[in-house]
């Protein structure tokens, strides 16, 4: 998978990305507990899913690598919509994506989204996520 880097523990600071059983998911909180006698120092990462809002946290050596996801952040305009699904365009390559509104669309705007506006969409691990309207 092209869709993800190695980071160590150390390096993460709140509000990047990290991935936890394969989801992406957003740092809310690191705590770090000072090392032991015999060990390392160890991270405590919570973090809640991009796409499904679950929290989840895990705790690591500072001195470890974890997977950090690639989040492309792309333009689109929306071309259609039904009760379930968004159907965007990509402003600069023209493809035509069918996002679902439950899981895809961020809650803040699901209100707002209408034929003809343009929004802000993260593509990562081949699931796609409307983040934000995008101004005129």
């Amino acid at each position: 998978m092209g869709d993800k880097t190695k980071v160590q523990v150390s390096k993460l600071k709140p509000g990047r990305y990290i991935l936890i059983d394969g989801e992406p998911c957003r740092i809310g909180n690191i705590t770090v507990s000072s090392p032991g006698k015999h060990g390392s120092a160890k991270a405590r990462i919570e973090a809640v899913g991009i796409f499904d809002g679950k929290v989840r946290s895990i705790v690591k050596p500072t001195s470890a690598e974890v997977d950090v996801p690639i989040i492309d952040k792309r333009t689109a305009q929306i071309i259609a919509m039904t009760p379930d699904t968004v159907q965007i365009m990509d402003m600069e390559t023209y493809e035509l994506y069918d996002v679902p509104i439950e899981g895809g669309v961020a809650d803040d705007i699901k209100d707002q989204l209408k034929e003809g506006i343009n929004v802000e969409y993260w593509e990562t691990l081949g699931r796609i996520k409307i983040m934000k309207l995008k101004g005129e």
